[in-house]
């Protein structure tokens, strides 16, 4: 998102980092965005549940701040690659809710044409080369990316989402390396959950912080807490300014958490109920954001029921549209699965 005219003026600089860099109608646009990103997965969620929906899902539900803060800075040429719980990666990409249902509906009229469902949904116009289901998937794809902008000039800044359980497999760590030899334009985001399908990170890993992997790699490792927008907004401005000057990647570790299970299938017996209370009750992200714009004067309670009734609005035209699109041919079947010839 480009920066508009900021809330307040530099000099004031005992306010957090996004009440000085970002406008009121900006900041007001990152809660309508957040939720969206919480109505689309509840409203993808309740769909499952009715049927209208099937296979799996991975839901963000808890992690809105993340992908918003990071997203911030990026312009719509900038590109992203996601995971299986990608969702609100897409939406903070500016993706159509629309498209977004189609393609969990398997219609035509979805981004990637019903193929891909809740896990391979890309917005190459917008610069989201796709969600992946293959756990750190997409950080080499990141990082040829992030090759390619620098070879061609383009100007283009990667950004790599993954989880947790990602920071263990082999591709995080040649991904990194190869990143920083070559001091690429990639930002390395884990948003860190806590959990890895069922296992914890205290169990699966051996460092206290996965920002500490940075240091092996010669790049900035930056801890921030994922449910405060300002933080990770900050973090990511600094990371986005530094590969734009061609002094390599950033390792970001967004430390969030998700109050669904891993899957659909996940019955949550590994968490108490109390561990994902206190996160609910206490360290809710757009409960934090919607507290802090009421308290620096940005918005009232009467602008917050305005863009709940908005996006409530645009999440059954987004349901409605799904249902009403039309299903792929059965001679269509193996079209659009591969690149194809002009």
């Amino acid at each position: 998102m480009a920066t508009a005219r900021k809330l307040v003026d530099d000099t004031q600089t005992n306010l957090p980092f996004a009440y000085r860099q970002y406008s009121a109608a900006q900041l007001k646009e990152v809660l309508r965005k957040m939720y969206l990103i919480r109505r689309f997965e509840e409203g993808a969620e309740d769909s499952y549940t009715r049927g209208l929906i099937h296979g799996t899902m991975h839901l963000s539900i808890g992690q809105e701040a993340s992908a918003l803060g990071i997203c911030m800075p990026l312009t719509t040429s900038d590109q992203i690659t996601s995971t299986h719980r990608g969702h609100g990666h897409c939406i903070a990409k500016g993706a159509d809710v629309k498209r977004m249902f189609a393609e969990f509906f398997g219609k035509t009229t979805g981004y990637c044409k019903g193929r891909g469902g809740s896990m391979h949904i890309a917005d190459v116009s917008m610069g989201n080369l796709g969600a992946n289901g293959i756990v750190a998937g997409g950080i080499p794809i990141a990082v040829g990316a992030a090759l390619s902008a620098k070879r061609m000039k383009t100007g283009k800044v990667v950004v790599s989402f993954f989880g947790d359980g990602a920071n263990n497999e082999g591709a995080f760590h040649e991904a990194l390396n190869m990143a920083s030899i070559w001091k690429l334009p990639v930002i390395f985001v884990c948003e860190n959950n806590g959990y890895g399908m069922s296992t914890s990170t205290a169990r699966s890993t051996a460092v206290k912080n996965i920002a500490d992997r940075a240091a092996a790699y010669s790049m900035p490792g930056v801890i921030v807490n994922g449910n405060i927008f300002s933080e990770i907004a900050e973090a990511s401005h600094a990371a986005v300014e530094r590969a734009r000057a061609g002094e390599g990647p950033t390792l970001i570790d967004s430390k969030t958490y998700r109050y669904r299970g891993h899957s659909k299938s996940d019955r949550n017996r590994y968490r108490t109920k109390e561990e994902i209370e206190d996160w609910i009750s206490n360290r809710d992200p757009i409960a934090l954001f919607e507290g802090e714009l009421k308290d620096f004067g940005v918005i009232d309670d009467r602008g917050i029921d305005a863009i709940r009734e908005s996006v409530r609005v645009e999440i059954e035209e987004g349901i409605e549209y799904a249902k009403a699109s039309p299903s792929p041919e059965l001679g269509d079947l193996e079209r659009f699965v591969y690149t194809e010839q002009a």
